[in-house]
């Protein structure tokens, strides 16, 4: 629950009603990978047809017809990557 099981690039099906309409495309590409959420995966998603980027959590996703999914041995890569956010790098000025 803790580990993304996808990764950025991958293609995407959302389930049912988390888009306007029923007859929507349901595919979108994930185009990031947020910090967790309690526990919660997080991913930034962009549809084809839209020029902004929705949040989501991995509970959104309908795995049986999501077609790409990372390796386990990417995922497990992902763990020891580097946060998102690098505190050493902030320069403020005095």
């Amino acid at each position: 629950m803790g580990r993304p099981n996808y990764k950025v690039g991958d293609v995407i099906v959302l389930k049912s009603g988390l888009t306007r309409t029923a007859k929507a495309n349901k595919r979108c590409r994930i185009s990031s990978i947020l910090p967790n959420d309690h526990g919660h995966v997080q991913y930034r998603v962009q549809f084809d047809a839209e020029n902004f980027e929705r949040r989501i959590t991995e509970a959104d996703i309908d795995t049986g017809e999501s077609p790409s999914r990372a390796s386990p041995e990417a995922a497990a890569k992902s763990d020891g990557a580097e946060p998102w956010l690098k505190f050493s790098s902030i320069k403020i000025g005095k």
